[in-house]
């Protein structure tokens, strides 16, 4: 059975407008609209696609955004708190101070897009996939990273206290200057992370981790030693 979807292009529907289809239980595709500020609190948006679309400042406060896609968008300071964003993606785009704190990101997908200073507090978030994300000074503590492949992942600066990144695989990513107070880190890959940063005296953080020797000779050479 084709599920049709209806789609609104570049225009700027108001709540209203979009509650109404929300009604109708089928997805919807939005390209190239502005919602700047429009307050989407607590629709159920499942399936619905935002295409290149201006949602700075838009709210999705509670709201089922299940299986949704997010691509290309402008999305400064979008609020998805308590939203529920299972299998959803965010592919593109600038989402810059975000605020996702207690949402559900079971399964979702975040790719080539600008997280810096996003909120992920209290966040759920099994089976999530990073890759080409800029996350420098988001803040993300307790948040699982457990078995996961971190793809070009830039966590700068960020806050990543109490975070779990047991048998984690980080390929090409920066941990440079980041907040790891109480972090977990064994069994975890670390030979393809920016430890920029990082002083010898913070090393118990990285028990049970796997180094590249560059990178022990770099952490070792705080202390005077040369590794050959």
């Amino acid at each position: 059975m084709t599920v049709k979807t209806h789609q609104f292009v570049d225009c700027s529907p108001t709540r209203a407008d979009l509650e109404q289809a929300s009604q109708t239980g089928q997805p919807h595709r939005l390209t190239r609209c502005t919602l700047v500020g429009c307050d989407l609190s607590d629709l159920d948006l499942t399936g619905w696609r935002f295409e290149v679309c201006n949602l700075a400042q838009a709210s999705f406060k509670s709201a089922t955004l299940e299986d949704a896609t997010l691509k290309g968008c402008r999305a400064g300071g979008l609020s998805l708190q308590g939203a529920n964003f299972s299998e959803g993606t965010i592919d593109g785009g600038d989402f810059s101070n975000a605020n996702l704190r207690g949402a559900t990101l079971t399964h979702s997908k975040f790719r080539n897009c600008k997280m810096t200073g996003a909120d992920l507090r209290e966040t759920h978030t099994l089976g999530i996939e990073l890759e080409d994300v800029l996350l420098a000074l988001a803040v993300l503590p307790k948040f699982s990273f457990r078995k996961m492949t971190l793809k070009r992942v830039d966590f700068t600066d960020a806050d990543m206290s109490q975070c779990d990144f047991r048998d984690a695989v980080f390929e090409d990513c920066s941990l440079r200057d980041t907040h790891l107070i109480d972090s977990r880190f064994e069994n975890a890959d670390l030979r393809g992370a920016d430890l920029g940063g990082i002083r010898l005296s913070d090393l118990r953080r990285f028990k049970g981790a796997i180094l590249s020797k560059q990178q022990a000779a770099i952490l070792l050479g705080q202390l005077g030693l040369q590794v050959h």
